[in-house]
């Protein structure tokens, strides 16, 4: 069973940013729960999910990704904090922190092994893709409607909706890591 230490140590260098312990640990626990709605049981198995079923992965996984679109969602809202001189908006950084560690929680219910090392679709997520279990996730465990804005409206489903400035960033960065490999498996990623 994975537990609360398990995602501590995880994610520990972002959830010790989240200034508000709530909401801290709230995230933990959302994890927590995930990993036993989907059945995963051992952090190994995290680490061998493939992060998108919808292209070759190269072999980044889960949580890799999870921490990379954290991080790239933070540099973002850093490049804007240090660089503008008058911020035209605020940027919540707990919000940010916990939506890039939340935007996809919903693939713990929605992915599963295949039982011959791949991985394919269950069937909840046959019914329901990532951002809107993620969005009753993070509804059930008590976050905000700004939280659940960032999980619903990171993906596709978000596109043209009405979206707070953390989920933007989330959605920049999100794309910033699956967009290349897209590209790289069409042919049209340019590489020297």
């Amino acid at each position: 069973m994975i537990t609360e230490k398990d995602v501590e140590k995880l994610f520990g260098a972002y959830l010790k940013q989240i200034k508000n312990k709530k909401m801290r640990d709230m995230t933990v626990k959302v994890w927590v729960d995930g990993c036993k709605q989907g059945g995963w049981t051992t952090v190994k198995q995290l680490e061998k999910m493939p992060y998108t079923l919808l292209t070759e992965t190269y072999g980044i996984n889960f949580i890799e990704h999870t921490i990379a679109v954290t991080r790239g969602a933070m540099e973002l809202a850093k490049a804007q904090l240090d660089t503008y001189r008058k911020m035209p908006y605020k940027i919540d950084m707990d919000r940010l922190i916990v939506g890039g560690l939340l935007h996809d929680i919903g693939k713990l219910v929605e992915t599963e092994p295949d039982g011959k090392g791949g991985y394919r679709k269950s069937h909840a997520g046959k019914c329901l893709r990532h951002p809107v279990s993620g969005t009753v996730m993070v509804k059930m465990a008590g976050f905000s409607d700004e939280i659940a804005n960032t999980i619903a409206c990171h993906a596709k489903e978000g596109e043209g909706a009405p979206q707070c400035i953390e989920t933007v960033f989330i959605h920049q960065a999100d794309f910033a890591t699956f967009n290349p490999l897209v590209m790289m498996n069409g042919g049209k990623l340019i590489q020297e």
